[in-house]
């Protein structure tokens, strides 16, 4: 769902870049009481692993496709704030390397899928996992429910957002009805992948997902005099700094093998929000994005780069980039502590 130029018009364009600056200041503040040296390095393989996710477009249905938006998986293995992070990082990276997502949408797009498929997918995922008793099975549950949701209403906030300033007349239940219903289909996608990622990591490095802080089952320990002791099962250690472990490593390769391999079948179609702008006539209103003859435009389409190496030059910029923004973000909260 990304917003190319000319779909809005000054006013909202200024107006969510303000909105998406701002959801960038409070969740810079709000990261730093979830980042720490073993969360930090997650966070950048996060990012990295959802710009992956993200080139590899789905059918959804006949001439549709769709794609991770990563909002609600995100916030579930690295934490609301540093979600919003993450998805920023992606959304920046696309749009400035690889020229998709408008320069002028930018506020749209970190609106759109860096805050409310964020805030929407974290407030289910937390709904329903309290409701089955904060369970690895309600972890699994509440991600899956929490992606479906988001990306339907991450569709449904586009389309007040271009009946208020889009730069074509539309009817809004017309929009509304078409962006709604595909989006569903997408979300069912999203919710799976999204269900089937968290619950891998959780098998794996429960530890490190954030929506199941606390929940690890813990040890009831029974003394021979009837005395009982509850033990909660200690978290792996850190890798020493400058070592990535095994599970990083691991991430890395996956999100790699996703960008620059499994991407070549990916599907051409057009994606949801770019299949209702042609049926419902608002595509002419799109303009040329400003970078799109550098080499990487279109992920090596302009520049005749095949698909999946720009996919990993995109990982490996993605990664460098969040894990940066990370550290800084994790130094700043050590800094009062040593002061």
């Amino acid at each position: 769902m990304h917003v190319p130029d000319g779909f809005f018009n000054v006013a909202v364009s200024v107006a969510t870049g303000a909105v998406a600056a701002g959801g960038v200041a409070v969740s810079l503040r709000g990261a730093r009481r979830e980042l720490d040296d073993r969360t930090a390095p997650m966070a950048g393989l996060v990012a990295a692993f959802v710009f992956a996710a993200q080139m590899l477009n789905f059918p959804v249905a006949a001439g549709t496709s769709g794609h991770l938006l990563g909002g609600a998986l995100a916030a579930v293995l690295a934490g609301p704030y540093t979600a919003v992070l993450c998805l920023s990082v992606v959304l920046i990276v696309q749009a400035f390397f690889f020229a998709d997502g408008g320069l002028t949408a930018l506020g749209v797009n970190i609106t759109l899928m860096g805050l409310v498929t964020v805030a929407v997918g974290w407030w289910v995922f937390r709904l329903v996992a309290r409701a089955m008793g904060d369970s690895r099975a309600g972890v699994v549950a509440g991600s899956f429910l929490g992606a479906l949701v988001s990306v339907p209403a991450s569709a449904l906030v586009f389309t007040v957002l271009f009946w208020l300033g889009g730069n074509a007349p539309i009817e809004l239940g017309t929009v509304a009805a078409a962006m709604g219903g595909v989006h569903v289909l997408i979300g069912i996608g999203e919710a799976l992948i999204t269900a089937v990622t968290v619950s891998t990591v959780l098998a794996v490095r429960p530890d490190l997902v954030y929506g199941a802080r606390g929940r690890a089952a813990s040890l009831l320990l029974r003394g021979a005099d009837g005395t009982t002791e509850r033990v909660e099962p200690a978290a792996e250690p850190a890798p020493a700094a400058g070592r990535p472990g095994p599970f990083m490593l691991g991430g890395i390769a996956v999100a790699a093998v996703l960008a620059g391999l499994v991407s070549f079948f990916a599907s051409a179609s057009p994606d949801g929000l770019e299949r209702v702008a042609e049926d419902i006539g608002f595509i002419s209103a799109a303009t040329d994005h400003a970078l799109g003859e550098q080499p990487l435009a279109d992920y090596g389409e302009a520049g005749g780069i095949p698909v999946g190496v720009a996919g990993v030059i995109g990982v490996v910029v993605t990664l460098g980039v969040g894990g940066g923004l990370f550290y800084a973000v994790r130094r700043r909260r050590e800094e009062p502590a040593k002061a």
